[in-house]
């Protein structure tokens, strides 16, 4: 019960049980005593978007049924990989989503879906299907469990009034009335939390600016490290709560990773953990990178092009991937270095108890900091399927953990210095590239596509389907023809501008 007494979930509250151990008759129990007279299911889609199905609750039989047999949906206008005439689709509430809607005026339960084929069978090919199998090949692999989370930057646009103007892209950290948007974000981090998001922290970023008469806020709320599965839904609802406050309170807000020249893009980073028993493995008892945190960075830098597939899918995503910008070009990892892909924030392995510091009268708390310690890859951004993207991320996990030369791999990637500074400009030519287009990532998918599709995790038609989507576009050339004419940008940050 302590971990849940300050829940912010109502159903969690008042059921005073872990939602993972939610069962139908809690969800009828909550429904009938706390006056609930709709359900909705919510499930991802190809597009990446959360899709909803409303019920009427028109008595109990009607509940329950809903509860157990779910409904059935057309795939065909839900995934592009299914047909028409074979189409038929069943979506399955699963009970330790459920919430309630803080944006309904009727009074609603809301719970994500799994979906299902006509044979019964969990549909192989949905992202949320992908994400598990993922998973459990890794935990086959390892014995470990493969912890997530992420950090959802976003910009918030309302008309500038003039008012305390921030300083231009040096809005990190920033405090009322500079920054605009800090009362927008605390009520997301609040009804994210009421979810059932676990929630680390929000703060104002460093992207701020006026254009045309409107002010550009860019805002992150960062996410605590779950199980991988859980850290999509919890992303995936969370933007969908942003996006409902936004248009509620008179804000547009955009995910897209780049939505002007010399401005901070908005990337999706993600942070990954592992753990043994519930324990955090990162570490060695001497404080320094374990072998098996060591084995995970080798298998994300083996991968690293690829991934791009899942994390950077449409042009726009590629006009952030450049110098210069806090984001990275090229593969290799480092300690709290930011001009990395994957960046390691060794902050926690000081024996000192800062509290006691800080706090003079406290006593040392033996509080083992370390378990907080995670590895952070900086490519991804908000146009990622979320549920491919960590499929992708466990899959690299584990494919360090089977490549015999891991090791090897990661002291090679291994940098210590600003890679864009000129001085380490030799250091720079040694290292692969990200691909720059949708186009080169779709290469770089199809060079490493048998790795996804190891121990089925990606089905060979989804790779396929990936890499025709990425290529539709035919960007190859699109970053030099942007340069040359700036309308090309803007139709094209136009175009995605509500991406993922």
């Amino acid at each position: 019960m302590n971990n849940i007494s300050l829940t912010k979930n109502k159903i969690v509250k008042f059921l005073g049980k872990d939602p993972k151990m939610f069962t139908r008759e809690d969800i009828i129990d909550f429904i009938e005593k706390n006056d609930i007279e709709m359900i909705n299911f919510m499930y991802p889609a190809g597009d990446g978007r959360l899709k909803t199905l409303n019920f009427v609750i028109n008595n109990r039989d009607y509940l329950e049924t809903i509860l157990i047999s779910g409904e059935r949906v057309d795939g065909s206008s839900l995934f592009s990989f299914i047909e028409a005439g074979n189409s038929d689709l069943y979506v399955m509430p699963r009970y330790s989503t459920a919430f309630v809607d803080p944006f309904a005026e009727i009074p609603t339960v809301t719970m994500l879906c799994s979906f299902f084929d006509k044979e019964g069978n969990a549909l192989a090919t949905s992202p949320e299907q992908t994400l598990r199998k993922a998973c459990s090949a890794f935990r086959q692999a390892t014995g470990l469990e493969f912890e997530a989370m992420g950090e959802l930057e976003y910009y918030v646009i309302s008309p500038d009034t003039g008012m305390f103007p921030a300083t231009d892209q040096r809005g990190y950290h920033e405090s009322a009335p500079y920054a605009k948007f800090n009362d927008f974000r605390t009520k997301c981090m609040n009804y994210i939390a009421q979810t059932g998001g676990q929630i680390k922290y929000g703060h104002s970023e460093v992207g701020n600016f006026t254009l045309d008469g409107m002010n550009y806020e860019q805002n992150e709320i960062e996410f605590l490290p779950v199980a991988a599965e859980d850290a999509a839904d919890q992303l995936m609802l969370a933007k969908w709560v942003i996006r409902n406050l936004g248009a509620q309170m008179g804000f547009n807000v955009t995910f897209a990773p780049k939505i002007t020249t010399g401005k901070a893009g908005s990337g999706l980073h993600i942070h990954m953990r592992l753990t043994r028993n519930g324990r955090n493995v990162m570490l060695s008892p001497d404080k320094q990178l374990s072998s098996e945190a060591r084995h995970l960075i080798a298998g994300l830098m083996e991968l690293a092009p690829s991934l791009t597939a899942f994390g950077n899918t449409n042009p726009t995503s590629y006009f952030r991937l450049v110098p210069h910008q806090e984001a990275p070009t090229n593969v290799c990892w480092g300690d709290r270095n930011r001009s990395v892909l994957v960046r390691v924030p060794l902050g926690w392995t000081a024996d000192t108890d800062m509290s006691c510091l800080a706090n003079p009268l406290e006593k040392p708390s033996g509080f083992n900091a370390s378990q907080k310690q995670t590895i952070e890859i900086r490519s991804a951004d908000g146009s990622a399927d979320i549920y491919l993207l960590l499929a992708g991320l466990a899959v690299a996990a584990r494919r360090g953990f089977e490549n015999p030369d891991a090791l090897n791999l990661a002291e090679k990637t291994y940098v210590n210095v600003n890679i864009h500074d000129e001085s380490n400009s030799e250091r720079l030519k040694q290292l692969a590239q990200l691909p720059d287009s949708c186009n080169r990532s779709a290469d770089c998918l199809e060079k490493q596509r048998q790795v996804y599709e190891a121990a089925g995790v990606f089905t060979p038609a989804m790779i396929d389907g990936l890499q025709n989507n990425l290529r539709s576009f035919g960007d190859n050339d699109m970053m030099d023809k942007a340069r040359k004419d700036p309308n090309l940008m803007k139709q094209l940050v136009d175009r995605y501008f509500h991406c993922g």
